[in-house]
């Protein structure tokens, strides 16, 4: 079977902030971008309210007597003189000085970040793909190596206990084959331009987890087919070779077991309920004749359920009439609690399976939804020592939410921490200068404003923080990006319904 996953989710939260950037200071209301209820607005206590950002770019040129225009001075203003001593702490140059808002120059425009998936053994990359083996293959391997050694004593007695390493090799014969089942479906998504982060073998079988979904229901459809054809394919090819070699020998059995499980993997995988390939069919022909990718999704992952919730009572139930060739009266006993485990075990990995594709789908439904440029917060810029209590006056003024470290050029160095600020008394605000509470810049931290969606929360998940600064891409500085707002934009969409 194949799925599409790769995308992570981001953590809880419960709204979406107004888009902000910087320089921008002009105030509007946008209908469409609802300011956050849960969390203030501002990043002082101060008596003036903060003012809603405006959405284009050129309302700085519409409104350049605000004070912090870039390249504008602002006003000066005396800092709040603490009563009482002056802390020792105290920088030389906060006493009152009035300073000039530092100019946005430009930054670097950020790279896509690479991060390995992970997911196991390393064990290749066909097709530039890395492939994987899960911790849970080698005890099945371990299982399938006892069950088919015993299966070999009845078979092939001479053999002794050599037989443990014929079974060995039928399991990585039989993974071998899953894995050519694998890489069908992800050279077809390949030819079709998506994304295949890896392939990984696991406890029943394996998984090509496409980060894209098909465009076409044709698409969608030949991309789940490859699959389960490869395996009858392979079938075929056993059962020819078959042909060559006597029965009840080591080559004749070793054939005879991979044809066979070629013929399982290929017909479990025909199944019409997702997350089996079959499932991937029904939804792209629900998908054809509906026209709504998400029909097809919901149609197929309760098929899957259903089909779940058969298997759970229906293979017991079949073990026991003595309908898969074996009597009745030898399916009791141990083999009776094997196999209504063996039932137990695939009926949760297809119920769970359906799920998860249900939520994926929506997750995929929504997540276009998440715009940095949208969800971005205006921010102003302060040199290094600047007070924290006059970058904070600045910000209010400007009705920003965020503060930017930069040199004398504009180059930004930093980003002021929202926590940090929190965390400082009133009083003491004077004393402090921003770059005691800025987190430096890394290449990861700078995010291009023009991403949205799965790509927006990659390049989150790729490096973790708590802001982002964010860039056009001609590397100009537009804002900062709180990861709490991308947590409530993305819980916000995911609340409502499809």
């Amino acid at each position: 079977m194949d799925e599409s996953g790769g995308s992570g989710q981001p953590r809880s939260g419960n709204d979406q902030p107004t888009d902000r950037h910087t320089g921008s200071t002009a105030p509007a209301t946008d209908p469409a971008r609802p300011e956050p209820t849960s969390t203030d607005t501002r990043l002082a206590q101060t008596e003036k309210p903060t003012e809603p950002a405006r959405n284009e770019r050129n309302d700085r040129d519409e409104h350049n007597d605000k004070p912090t225009e870039p390249g504008e001075p602002a006003a000066p203003e005396e800092p709040a003189k603490p009563t009482g001593p002056t802390p020792p702490d105290a920088p030389a140059d906060t006493t009152g000085r009035s300073r000039t808002t530092p100019r946005l120059g430009k930054s670097r425009a950020p790279q896509k970040p690479k991060k390995e998936p992970g997911g196991g053994l390393l064990m290749g990359r066909p097709f530039g793909v890395p492939v994987y083996v899960a911790p849970s293959w080698f005890l099945v391997a371990a299982l399938i190596t006892w069950v088919f050694g015993g299966q070999l004593d009845r078979v092939l007695p001479e053999l002794g206990a050599l037989r443990y390493l014929v079974a060995l090799f039928f399991a990585v014969a039989f993974y071998a084959s899953v894995l050519v089942h694998e890489l069908a479906h992800t050279v077809a998504a390949l030819r079709y331009k998506l994304p295949v982060r890896r392939i990984q073998l696991q406890f029943f079988g394996g998984v090509s987890e496409i980060e894209k979904e098909s465009e076409t229901p044709g698409r969608e459809f030949v991309l789940a087919f490859v699959g389960p054809l490869l395996s009858l394919i392979l079938a075929g090819v056993f059962y020819l070779a078959l042909q060559t070699v006597e029965a009840g020998t080591v080559p004749g059995v070793l054939l005879a077991g991979l044809m066979i499980s070629n013929l399982i993997v290929a017909a479990f995988n025909l199944l019409p309920g997702l997350p089996l390939d079959g499932g991937r069919m029904l939804r792209a022909v629900v998908w054809k004749i509906t026209g709504k990718p998400m029909s097809g999704t919901i149609a197929a992952a309760w098929v899957g359920r259903a089909l779940a919730v058969s298997v759970l009572i229906g293979l017991p139930l079949l073990t026991q009439s003595g309908a898969l060739g074996s009597s009745a009266e030898d399916s009791v006993g141990m083999d009776t609690v094997t196999d209504a485990l063996l039932a137990a075990i695939l009926a949760a990995i297809i119920w769970t399976g359906a799920g998860n594709s249900l939520r994926m789908a929506r997750l995929r439904e929504h997540l276009p939804e998440l715009r940095a440029r949208n969800l971005t917060r205006r921010a102003v810029p302060v040199e290094t020592n600047t007070p924290l209590s006059e970058a904070l006056r600045r910000a209010n003024d400007a009705g920003a939410r965020a503060l930017v470290v930069v040199d004398p050029d504009g180059e930004p160095l930093s980003l002021v921490r929202e926590a940090a600020i929190v965390g400082v008394p009133e009083h003491r605000r004077p004393w402090v200068s921003v770059s005691g509470l800025a987190q430096d810049l890394t290449d990861g931290m700078r995010v291009s404003a023009e991403l949205s969606g799965e790509e927006l929360l990659d390049a989150l998940r790729a490096t973790p923080a708590t802001e982002y600064l964010v860039v056009e891409e001609s590397g100009e500085i537009y804002g900062v990006l709180s990861a709490a707002d991308v947590e409530r934009a993305f819980v916000k969409a995911m609340a409502r319904p499809n």
